[in-house]
């Protein structure tokens, strides 16, 4: 139409109609690119994995009166479809892994307290972060104490505030019958005091201070049948001169093995070496010493065989993350004495649940989840990552205790835990 308009030169209207037909045809390759675009982000289906990475899941509710059963979601062929995660043998052990926030507590924990409970389970909890579990293990045992033969008690252990706490000796002498436990005593508190003991163990001055409180410990467990046998009394027994101190305990002949060499290096003036293999078991104990910690320790309110068939119990111990290296150690002792007192035969199932796993030092947890199966006992650890618990208890503990768990729930996690989890799972 251009052509017709007589009045403008020839020369202007080519220069039009070249520019116009030049903008048509760039207009038409890029509205043909954006056309191939989107074709071809249609056929390719999901980018992000959502639907091509996706399988069927368990959507059957599997369950027996131990098992543990968590509603989870999956998509399927663009549908989003209910399933559940059957735990059928916590046993075997439950290991929960997930970064802070990755709903550890909220979707793995809340579930499997609110069913023990209700299925009849003894139960301990570990509460880091007092006293978020606390509360929901106290409404879900008010609501299912008339689920057990006998209904269980409610015990609290809270170092914070002691109107709502219970008093509990953990060095309680009934559940000391040899030397032995109390070895394992001076172990537990010693190395949950000074966690970088724990890979230094076979030290000389660090098995020195633990063969210390170990024949402190002892001494009081068989002084008049074990009277004053608690870990204030430990304590301040230490504080005592050398002198009236090896005198009091030589009276002990099962002890006297213990002692000798602290008691050879004071007659010989070594009193350098003494120092060395006693002062830093003095140091360490003198940080539990005070009024709270003393008046929980040396009460008899209850016992820690939680899964007695006479007596069954629902306890729970909180920790304050302010204060976690003072009584991480204490709470690493009661957890050490109701372990031993709980792997026996002809007791109730029984529930272990540890919040924030590595805070604690229990020694040989490895061996509990590996022969408590038998006994019934049901072993729930929550950690953040891997590293962190190598942190505390070395590679080699840490990679036994992640292997051994017969049952993994990851959340998020990243680096070597996210590389491990992969590798176990496989295609």
């Amino acid at each position: 139409g251009f052509f017709w308009l007589s009045a403008v030169p020839s020369g202007v209207l080519l220069l039009v109609y070249i520019s116009l037909t030049s903008i048509g045809f760039l207009f038409v390759i890029s509205g043909g690119a954006l056309l191939g675009r989107i074709i071809r982000e249609n056929l390719r289906g999901d980018i992000f994995n959502t639907e091509q990475e996706s399988f069927p899941q368990e959507e059957r509710l599997l369950e027996n009166e131990y098992s543990i059963n968590l509603p989870a979601r999956y998509r399927l062929k663009k549908r989003l479809r209910n399933s559940w995660i059957n735990i059928i043998n916590p046993f075997r052990g439950i290991l929960i892994m997930g970064t802070p926030g990755a709903g550890k507590s909220y979707f793995v924990i809340r579930h499997i307290t609110s069913q023990h409970l209700a299925n009849g389970f003894s139960m301990f909890v570990y509460d880091f972060n007092f006293p978020d579990l606390s509360k929901i293990v106290y409404n879900h045992w008010l609501k299912n104490r008339h689920c057990f033969e006998v209904a269980p008690v409610f015990y609290l252990i809270n170092f914070d505030d002691l109107s709502r706490s219970h008093r509990c000796n953990p060095l309680d002498p009934s559940g000391m019958t040899d030397i032995t436990d109390a070895a394992e005593s001076a172990r537990t508190i010693l190395l949950g005091l000074n966690r970088e003991w724990i890979k230094k163990q076979g030290d000389f001055f660090v098995e020195s201070a633990i063969n210390f409180v170990t024949a402190i410990i002892w001494f009081l467990r068989k002084y008049e049948d074990g009277r004053y046998c608690t870990l204030p009394h430990v304590i301040e027994l230490m504080q005592v001169d050398y002198e009236p101190l090896f005198d009091l305990l030589s009276r002990q002949r099962e002890i006297e093995v213990l002692i000798n060499p602290f008691m050879n290096a004071y007659k010989n003036d070594a009193l350098e070496q003494l120092e060395g293999q006693i002062a830093s078991a003095k140091v360490a104990m003198a940080r539990l010493s005070s009024p709270q910690l003393y008046w929980i320790l040396s009460g008899n309110d209850f016992t820690l065989d939680i899964n007695d068939p006479v007596q069954p119990k629902v306890v729970c111990m909180g920790n304050n993350p302010q204060k976690i290296q003072i009584y991480g150690a204490v709470l690493s002792l009661y957890v050490n004495r109701l372990v031993k007192l709980v792997n026996q035969k002809g007791k109730l199932k029984s529930s272990l649940i540890f919040d924030e796993f590595p805070t604690l030092y229990l020694n040989g947890i490895d061996s509990l989840m590996a022969t408590a199966r038998s006994n019934k006992v049901a072993t729930t650890l929550g950690i953040q990552d891997l590293s962190q618990l190598r942190k505390d208890y070395g590679r080699e503990q840490a990679d036994v205790i992640t292997g051994i768990a017969g049952n993994v729930i990851s959340g998020q996690v990243t680096g070597e835990s996210a590389k491990r989890i992969s590798e176990s799972i496989g295609r």
